[in-house]
């Protein structure tokens, strides 16, 4: 499996990242292994998570994806060395504000490790901005991770391209290690987020880009082209938004290219985010084996110009 270098973080990762909020919430423990399993099998090599993952489920407190990944890694199935272990700090957990202060990166940086039994995590991301703390405490508090060689490499989620430039020249100005990597939510429906100035400053920084939200929440999948689909689906909250003339008009297109290359509308959704200017890879789900195998077609389908155009075109 080819690899990427993840910005200048040093990381080297492969063209797909596993989401891992599923993890303890719409995959059990057995299933998160078996998936783990086989996604580390085909080649690939990190797993993208949240200290306040699954805390959106009912009885759920924060880390239980944490902890599923960190059982998976005690099996030894996979040496720790091989995995790329992506978390991210400071999203507020069922009503209680967390945020990017230094106290709480450090008491939530030592509750993600204790879960993920590890004693390192290899990209530690800041969840999302916080207007109430200066780039300055943040990026000092991960400063001393790196130092303490608790954290190997560090970026943010959700910034956009002015709260970016921000962090990048308190970094520089005071001698702190800035944001390596980006997060953003990016895909063939949702593309405002990221492309434009975002896109820009990334690759004139050489920063790393894995975007969320992939397959827009299942959506482009193709299993969802009616209201009546929706009913009933853990993601149905946000499925429903891309029920109309745009969303119909890009399945139309994935349906075109998934049966010229004989792969699934999953499969293409996602590839042609990983051929997109300035990704490094985009982070997928799965739930099931059979699931899986639309993320694992990724690494050897290669999108022609043509196809590549025709989805851009769509999406629009």
């Amino acid at each position: 499996m080819q690899k990427r270098s993840l910005g200048r973080t040093g990381l080297s990762i492969a063209p797909v990242v596993f989401g891992g909020n599923v993890f303890g919430w719409t995959a059990d423990e057995k299933t998160s292994f078996a998936l783990l399993d086989a996604f580390f099998d085909a080649g690939y090599n990190a797993i993208d998570t949240a200290d306040v993952y699954s805390a959106w489920v009912d009885g759920h407190a924060g880390g239980e994806s944490e902890t599923i990944i960190g059982k998976w890694l005690k099996r030894g199935h996979v040496s720790r060395d091989r995995a790329v272990i992506v978390t991210k700090v400071g999203f507020d957990n069922n009503g209680r504000k967390t945020g990017l202060s230094a106290k709480w990166i450090a008491e939530a940086v030592e509750a993600s490790l204790k879960r993920l039994g590890t004693d390192y995590i290899d990209l530690y991301l800041a969840h999302k901005p916080d207007p109430d703390v200066p780039h300055e405490e943040t990026l000092e508090a991960f400063a001393k991770l790196k130092q303490q060689g608790k954290v190997r490499a560090i970026g943010c989620s959700n910034f956009d391209a002015t709260q970016l430039q921000a962090s990048l020249d308190v970094a520089a100005d005071q001698g702190l290690p800035r944001y390596d990597v980006v997060q953003p939510e990016y895909n063939l429906y949702t593309r405002e987020a990221f492309e434009g100035p975002l896109a820009d400053l990334c690759t004139a920084q050489e920063i790393g880009v894995i975007s969320y939200y992939a397959l827009a929440a299942g959506f482009l999948t193709g299993k969802y082209r009616k209201p009546e689909d929706v009913a009933g689906s853990s993601r149905s909250y946000r499925v429903g938004n891309y029920l109309n003339e745009k969303g119909l008009r890009i399945l139309t297109a994935l349906d075109k290219v998934a049966t010229e290359t004989s792969t699934s509308p999953a499969t293409v959704a996602i590839a042609w985010i990983a051929a997109r200017p300035g990704i490094t890879a985009p982070i997928a789900s799965a739930t099931s084996l059979k699931q899986l195998e639309s993320l694992i077609a990724v690494g050897r389908l290669q999108l022609s110009a043509a196809q590549m155009a025709l989805l851009t075109e769509a999406g629009a």
